[in-house]
């Protein structure tokens, strides 16, 4: 467990998730909005080496950041209704980065045994409690 007191506590824990990833991994990230599980990706999107600006993918569903030294797949699956959408999406065919599943708790059928689970929760306005291994 890890309490993140600002933005850019949390953008420095995702850094080092960054730092630590390999092709094939899969972060599974888990909290209420405004969490700060886009805030961690940002960080993960520094560790990896992009210059990508990381967004929310609540409304595109997916977004690719490349040129780090790994490409990263960032997937939102708050808005998907069920599994079947998620593998329209081609959810198994990014497997050669850094898949990166915000609301991964929504389909966990879906989230392979090796993922890092990550939760978010608001401590108050400005801290988060940012735990691994769920």
């Amino acid at each position: 467990m890890f309490i993140s007191n600002s933005v850019e506590e949390t953008i420095a824990a995702g850094r080092e998730a960054g730092r630590a990833a390999r092709a094939g991994d899969v972060l599974a990230l888990v909290g209420d909005l405004g969490a700060g599980k886009t805030q961690f990706v940002k960080g993960v999107a520094a560790g990896i080496g992009t210059l990508a600006e990381v967004t929310s993918p609540t409304f595109t569903l997916i977004h690719e950041y490349s040129g780090g030294r790994l490409p990263i797949y960032h997937f939102d699956f708050h808005r998907l209704e069920n599994s079947q959408a998620v593998l329209q999406l081609g959810f198994d065919d990014y497997r050669d980065g850094l898949s990166v599943i915000e609301w991964a708790d929504k389909f966990p059928e879906l989230i392979p045994s090796t993922a890092q689970w990550i939760s978010f929760e608001m401590k108050n306005e400005n801290a988060r409690i940012i735990k691994t291994g769920l």
